[in-house]
């Protein structure tokens, strides 16, 4: 078999990217890249030939605008096209070109497998490391970007010899578990509890809904007047009544979103999330995204009560956090359960289930696993 360059170990698997896209907060950078510069040089072209003003900066801020939506759009294209993985008996590498990072097999915490919505048999492979918390609290993580299979990836990483259910991201995860592998325990969240994340999120939108009325109702009797007056051309004030048109649409659309993701999405994500606990792992599947956890990751359980002290009984709901840890990390890596990649990233969490105590009990069943009260 092929050894790596670098390392000298045995290659198990390498490969690209079966089809290159491009990230969708790439496309929504760039579209509203796009929409400043044409709102931006709908005004300039408005205050110089009908004004007479001097809009060279409006310009100059309008071609900026327009290249970095030509950039948001075509370099991950241009970058993804040129990436290479490979998969030896140690390490997981990322290469392009010169370039080359790499992640030990045995520091990995946990994956993330991203399916593509067109393409169930493809997505990305999000490798993360437990890292420690306090001053030494980092990122380490490692995406196999759009690759074919990537549970059955995967499988070849932890040393599993992949099973034939592998590949399609549309069966269901209990439908794909490996040979001998059954499932101990499964439940859904019961509920979406309000963060203070999610709370400032709700406040934002409803400041970014005032903005675009006040806008709206600045802007509206500001044209009837210049309509009015016929201070502009015809074709002048169509170009200006649409620039601002643009840029109250882009308003609105920002308010709706923010909007969107404080009250819809997360009821919308619990819904389709389902929890697993088999004898070997915990799974986690949230619509097209899916977390695999190796039990032996796992060094405590948190299991937090949502009601306060009046929920001690059994019966409330809980959240139950799996703090991680793992070579050379002997201080628990708490962030990965408590939110410190950013809101919306799937986390080895168990959020508002009600049979706390028998997931706590099967994870205990672990060797030298330890539960936090």
């Amino acid at each position: 078999m092929a050894r790596d360059s670098l390392f000298g170990e045995t290659i198990l698997w390498s490969g690209r990217s079966k089809a290159v896209t491009v990230p969708l907060v790439n496309k929504v950078a760039a579209l509203v890249s796009a929409i400043v510069s044409f709102v931006t040089l709908s005004y300039a072209l408005v205050f110089a030939l009908a004004l007479r003003v001097h809009v060279g900066s409006m310009l100059a801020f309008a071609a900026v605008c327009a290249l970095m939506a030509v950039a948001a759009w075509r370099v991950p294209l241009w970058w993804r096209a040129q990436l290479e993985y490979i998969v030896t008996d140690k390490h997981v590498i990322w290469r392009r070109g010169r370039l080359r990072r790499s992640i030990e097999i045995r520091a990995i915490s946990y994956a993330r497998i991203r399916w593509s919505k067109k393409d169930a048999s493809m997505g990305d492979l999000v490798l993360e490391r437990a890292v420690p918390t306090g001053a030494l609290r980092r990122t380490l993580s490692l995406t196999l970007s759009d690759v074919m299979a990537p549970d059955r990836l995967w499988a070849i990483v932890r040393g599993v010899t992949p099973s034939a259910p592998l590949g399609d991201g549309e069966r269901p995860l209990a439908q794909r578990l490996d040979e001998g592998e059954r499932v101990l325990w499964s439940a859904i969240p019961l509920a979406s509890p309000w963060t203070a994340r999610r709370a400032a999120t709700a406040i934002l939108g409803a400041l970014v809904a005032i903005a675009f009325g006040n806008a709206l109702a600045r802007s509206v009797p500001s044209f009837a007047k210049i309509l009015r007056a016929h201070a502009l051309p015809p074709s002048m004030f169509a170009v200006l009544v649409a620039g601002a048109a643009l840029g109250l649409l882009l308003l609105l659309a920002v308010a709706i979103a923010v909007g969107y993701a404080a009250l819809w999405r997360p009821l919308r994500l619990a819904r389709a999330t389902r929890y697993f606990v088999t004898n070997a792992r915990v799974l986690i599947r949230r619509g097209s995204e899916e977390l695999h956890l190796d039990r032996s990751r796992i060094a405590y359980v948190i299991d937090a009560p949502l009601d306060g002290a009046a929920s001690k009984d059994p019966g409330g709901l809980h959240d139950v956090f799996l703090v991680l840890d793992g070579p050379q990390a002997r201080a628990m890596a708490t962030s990965v359960a408590f939110g410190g990649e950013g809101a919306g990233v799937l986390r080895p969490v168990f959020s508002a289930i009600v049979d706390a105590e028998t997931v706590n009990g099967i994870l205990a069943e672990s060797a030298g696993l330890r539960k936090a009260a």
